[in-house]
């Protein structure tokens, strides 16, 4: 089976009722998607098929045949010099140090890229009601929050995500 993971395609062997997850992290080597409950509810699993937002740890591989996936590693860019550019949502989370435990982030992320792409100017509220699938275990609502906001600022200000 042939799988679009971030613009790269590759072959995978064996049974379609296998989880996306574990495709993901232990036969191709992405492991930016973390494993979180497994049964779809924390959100750490998220990825993004066909720009919405996934939970990888219940999805069977073929769900997702014939479709666009991305994944926490699909966010940066590489110039042909080898400098790393960081997508807006990842400079934003950066920029509002949300990162702490990390269980959540990947979900978190890939939530608000999808949340920005639909909606990319979100009111508070907005953005609150957007993100609150994905769980965090620290409880850095609010610096989530912040940098949500911010990363709408900063892909409005380069011409969008």
């Amino acid at each position: 089976m042939e799988l679009s993971i971030n613009g790269q395609i590759y072959t995978v062997a064996g049974e379609p009722d296998r989880i996306l997850l574990w495709v993901l992290r232990d036969e191709l080597g992405l492991t930016g998607t973390k494993f979180g409950c497994g049964i779809g509810m924390c959100g750490s699993c998220t990825v993004l098929v066909d720009g919405q937002p996934t939970r990888s740890c219940v999805t069977l591989l073929s769900a997702v045949a014939g479709k666009t996936i991305l994944t926490l590693e699909g966010l940066a860019t590489v110039k042909a010099d080898g400098t790393v550019v960081l997508h807006p949502v990842q400079r934003a989370f950066e920029e509002e140090q949300v990162h702490q435990c990390g269980y959540c982030m990947t979900g978190q992320m890939l939530t608000a890229v999808a949340l920005l792409r639909s909606n990319p100017r979100p009111s508070e509220a907005e953005i609150i009601a957007g993100m609150d699938r994905v769980l965090c275990r620290c409880g850095a609502y609010p610096r989530i929050k912040r940098a949500v906001a911010r990363a709408a600022e900063i892909a409005g200000q380069e011409g969008g995500l």
